[in-house]
């Protein structure tokens, strides 16, 4: 049987808390520092209370030390992993092979995860990372079920993590460097100022503009809900929702939704799978992924059939489609729709020249809205879309999900007095009894006396008072035999006792792992060596060990003419011009190219073989 993990993010101590009472089986968070978002860093005293609050329920918490490192950083990196084996943290993600060798040299002994930052998109890579010790492979967003299912026949000891919700990046991640080639800010630095995010007008070799200002490196979202099963099935053992920069709303609902998926595809296959941690959750609302951030949605490249993913006409949130304006009437106009519309509610629609225009509504009456401004552009027949659902906002404003751990309670009475044990069910089916692990038992010394009257019904009153603790209690166990009477506050104390002491056991608790050994294994090859991102002399000498002499990271010194991406997303299949796909002949000149609005240009080559968009720094 195998454990199925929902990892969602945590850009805080609050947010990491609200994924896990939502239904995550584990959290991913920034500490301070070297976390591939700068904008997400958190003290080793929070990430440190977010493990204890993470492991009362079996969750885990892994963070991310996935940025590339330089040579006077590296003391401080070292400072940070020892305080994060402190803080019993249960895995560190890494980019940087220099942190894997000090984790290796000081003798930390926390999992280490290969961050997607590592481009984890070959069995041959991500055999030399397991080899390495890698405990778990953040798998490319790019990769298909066919790559995992390949994978994970080949390594089935290694734990694959995939991306299932959220942004995706346009380049495998850990090759992107258009944003520090562009405005001196890393993407493997934490530091990305999306540039794949911006305009561009597409010409071609004589000058000819086929697009003009449009985005055309942006991508749809990624949403996979309806893939969890063949993900599971293919070897997936972790589902990896993005966005360390999203609100609380967007982290509650996403993991609501994906929590609820993934219990119904343990029920429909109990002796193939179960949950990674303990404990169901309960919602205060109905989990809806169209009623938060999104930019439209697409399983990304997940089948074999190959589909358009971009979106050229805005990267913001266009969010949920809501129907079609039916006809305008002064400062107000009416929507055909089902959706029930509220005061202040945030809709946009993509206007005659293909942009996004966006309004409030101040008033809402049925179908019929109000503006506080007309928009300009808004038309009979427009599609609208809700990017801003205060319905949604209210509910998710407020505490909006409760996570208990089911427990039996059996109370017995002994040589000194009484003790009372507390187990932790690990499941119940219908029909049959509850299985619970192994507990913990408190124990009252005092005289026993025989009661006068029935107690039972008092007893189970008191024992079941669990609200404020994790715990809820579906049973209290009790012999015919018991007759004795226990005052309420002796009853109160066995219950503190009893509950202090399952808390106890289980915060702070981090899996202990082995140490790593590091073999001198050659890594894969690139074809552009600074693809290895070495920044530092620790780095540097990891790979010259292993055969390998790489120039430095692109941060450090800059090739000429350089690769600044490498993407599976193409312009030319999107724009309906692949040949290899059934697309129409392109009538335009070879080789196109990019060019920002300040008439930076960026060549395109297409690698029809690898069925592959690569993005140079022009001459």
């Amino acid at each position: 049987m195998r454990a199925l993990e929902l990892l969602a993010p945590a850009k805080n101590l609050e947010y990491g808390k609200a994924a896990i009472d939502h239904g995550a089986d584990a959290v991913y968070i920034g500490a301070s520092r070297f976390g591939a978002r700068v904008a997400a860093g958190n003290s080793v005293e929070d990430i440190a209370e977010l493990c204890r609050y993470a492991h009362l329920f079996g969750a885990k918490v892994y963070v991310t030390v996935n940025t590339i490192v330089y040579d006077e950083e590296i003391e401080d990196t070292r400072h940070l992993l020892h305080d994060l084996e402190l803080a019993c943290v249960d895995a560190i993600l890494v980019q940087d092979m220099a942190v894997l060798q000090m984790m290796h040299d000081d003798a930390i002994k926390v999992a280490v995860h290969a961050s997607t930052q590592t481009d984890n998109r070959t069995l041959e890579k991500v055999r030399w990372l397991s080899k390495l010790g890698f405990q778990r492979v953040v798998l490319a967003r790019e990769s298909s079920l066919r790559d995992i299912e390949n994978i994970h026949q080949a390594l089935p000891d290694t734990e694959l993590e995939v991306f299932v919700h959220g942004a995706l990046c346009v380049s495998y991640s850990g090759l992107c460097y258009a944003s520090q080639y562009c405005f001196d800010r890393s993407a493997n630095r934490g530091a990305c100022a999306q540039f794949c995010r911006m305009k561009f007008d597409l010409v071609d070799a004589n000058g000819v503009e086929w697009e003009h200002q449009r985005h055309l490196l942006s991508l749809k979202d990624m949403n996979q809900l309806s893939n969890l099963e063949a993900l599971a099935a293919a070897g997936a053992t972790s589902f990896k929702i993005e966005g360390r920069l999203k609100d609380l709303s967007y982290v509650k609902n996403v993991t609501a939704a994906y929590s609820e998926a993934l219990n119904q595809l343990v029920v429909h296959h109990p002796d193939c799978y179960q949950r990674a941690s303990k404990g169901r959750s309960t919602y205060t609302f109905r989990p809806d992924l169209n009623r938060t951030f999104n930019r439209g949605y697409t399983t990304y490249f997940l089948g074999d059939k190959r589909q358009v993913v971009w979106s050229p006409n805005t990267p913001k949130a266009l969010g949920e489609y809501v129907g079609k304006v039916k006809e305008l009437r002064g400062n107000s106009f009416n929507v055909a729709s089902v959706a029930a519309f509220a005061n202040g509610d945030g809709l946009c629609f993509l206007n005659e020249h293909r942009e996004l225009e966006g309004f409030r509504v101040n008033r809402a009456d049925g179908n019929r809205l109000y503006p506080l401004k007309m928009p300009h552009g808004l038309k009979p027949g427009i599609g609208l879309y809700r990017s801003n659902d205060q319905q949604m906002e209210r509910l998710l404003s407020k505490p909006s999900a409760e996570r208990k751990i089911p427990v039996i309670m059996s109370l017995q009475a002994c040589d000194c007095g009484f003790s009372l044990s507390m187990n932790e069910v690990v499941s119940s089916k219908e029909n049959s009894s509850l299985f619970a692990k192994d507990g913990v038992v408190a124990t009252i010394e005092t005289e026993h006396q025989v009661a006068q009257k029935p107690q039972r019904e008092n007893i189970v009153r008191q024992l079941v008072k669990l609200g404020g603790t994790p715990y809820e209690c579906v049973e209290v166990r009790l012999s015919d035999e018991f007759k004795y009477f226990i005052p309420s506050s002796l009853l109160a104390d066995l219950r503190r006792q009893v509950v202090a002491l399952l808390q106890q056991r289980s915060e702070n608790k981090a899996n202990a792992t082995a140490l790593l050994k590091l073999p001198l294994l050659t890594p894969p090859s690139y074809e552009h060596s600074y693809f290895y991102n070495v920044s530092n002399g620790i780095s540097r000498s990891f790979y010259e060990q292993r055969g390998l002499k790489a120039e430095p990271a692109f941060e450090v010194h800059q090739p000429t003419n350089a690769m600044l991406m490498q993407c599976r997303h193409c312009i030319r299949f999107s724009m309906g011009y692949c040949v290899k796909h059934g697309g129409k002949r392109p009538e335009w000149r070879e080789p196109l190219r990019l060019r920002l609005s300040d008439g930076r240009k960026f060549l395109l080559e297409f690698d029809c073989k690898q069925c592959q968009m690569n993005v140079y720094a022009d001459a």
